[in-house]
């Protein structure tokens, strides 16, 4: 094969079916659009490289109505473009072809090309997670609902060996929400299970330092969020004064200034979301200027499909991640992709089973 090589794209759009009414902070969600990138080559029709485009809606600076229509033609452009074979090159070609205001889009286009670069075999670069089949851990998230639908995801959570809990808050009432987390900790010590719970922005700049100092009391590792993102001057002063451990997530959403951002506000964590930031190279930029600053990190899926959380897993496990990481989506649909991707006792892995075809 040549040293460089351009590629034909085409579009194959799913709706996926939750399993329940998935509460979050802007909503219940009952389906989810994702768009599935097909690179190929007339030369070589075996090799097919399988890439996700997937808006989440209230949250993806390219969600939007017409959005198809924009990827398509983005699309049309991108197979007139010439691709090298050098994995870095690709990235940040990519990265200067594709607006920085369709962040999913070019997390799929650079998955798309990855993949079919590499073979077709859904692998993107060399990770442990797909060559050598090394778990990752993750956390079990509680989603948002009645006190009761909490309660029994908690105890389904614990039940499947969870170490660490990940639990939505600001959907209840605060006190029955403190209250399901000190069932969790009565049972178990900090040092038996981990607990974080994100807010997704829905303390208000006045009752926040508040809350976090009732949250500090029951060994929380971390909160997600606590303000809405945009309000620099009060996240701040949350971070510095903070009694546990603030992690970032909506304030990287549509930020390019990201050594300002993390200079500014000092969190203790963020959470990298590659469909919300823009795929492999912007999060790679948010890991190395986090970890030159010595902020945390960790990656969480945003509802993809199989498709998307296998490349983010890849992602995560590039890194050697000791911590558990936001990777537990794939049992989300009834209609997901088949997949090798197996959960189990608190782990992600992949596993022997064959790739349902997309198409």
């Amino acid at each position: 094969m040549a040293d460089s090589f351009r590629l034909q794209f085409s579009l194959i759009k799913r709706v996926l079916q939750f399993r329940f009414d998935a509460g979050t902070s802007r909503g219940v969600l009952k389906t989810r659009e994702v768009f599935w990138i097909k690179a190929t080559h007339p030369d070589f029709p075996e090799r097919v490289g399988w890439g996700e485009a997937a808006p989440l809606v209230g949250l993806s600076p390219d969600y939007r109505e017409d959005f198809e229509r924009v990827i398509t033609a983005q699309l049309e452009k991108l197979a007139q473009e010439t691709w090298a074979e050098d994995l870095d090159s690709v990235l940040h070609q990519v990265k200067s072809r594709v607006p920085f205001d369709l962040p999913s889009l070019r997390f799929g286009v650079e998955m798309a090309l990855l993949d079919w670069i590499q073979g077709g075999i859904k692998k993107f670069f060399p990770n442990p997670f797909y060559d050598q089949k090394k778990p990752i851990l993750i956390n079990g998230l509680i989603w948002m609902g009645d006190r009761d639908f909490m309660l029994e995801q908690i105890d389904q959570k614990l039940k499947e060996g969870f170490d660490c809990i990940k639990m939505k808050i600001g959907a209840i009432d605060f006190e029955q929400e403190l209250a399901l987390l000190s069932y969790i900790r009565k049972q178990y010590s900090k040092d038996q299970i981990i607990l974080r719970v994100d807010a997704n922005g829905a303390f208000s700049p006045m009752e926040a330092m508040n809350k976090l100092g009732q949250l500090a009391e029951l060994d929380i590792h971390s909160i997600e969020q606590p303000i809405r993102a945009g309000q620099w001057a009060e996240m701040r002063k949350l971070c510095r004064e903070t009694p546990l451990p603030i992690a970032l997530d909506e304030e990287l959403i549509g930020t390019k200034e990201k050594e300002l951002l993390l200079d500014t506000l000092k969190p203790q964590h963020i959470i990298l979301k590659p469909t919300l930031l823009g795929g492999f190279l912007e999060t790679q930029q948010w890991i190395s200027l986090a970890e030159e600053r010595g902020i945390g990190w960790w990656m969480t899926s945003a509802l993809e499909s199989n498709i998307g959380l296998n490349a983010i897993s890849q992602l995560a496990s590039s890194y050697d991640p000791k911590i558990p990481q936001g990777l537990g989506t794939g049992k989300l649909y009834h209609n997901n992709l088949a997949s090798p991707l197996e959960i189990e006792k608190g782990q992600i892995r992949y596993g022997d089973r064959l790739w349902e075809n997309p198409a």
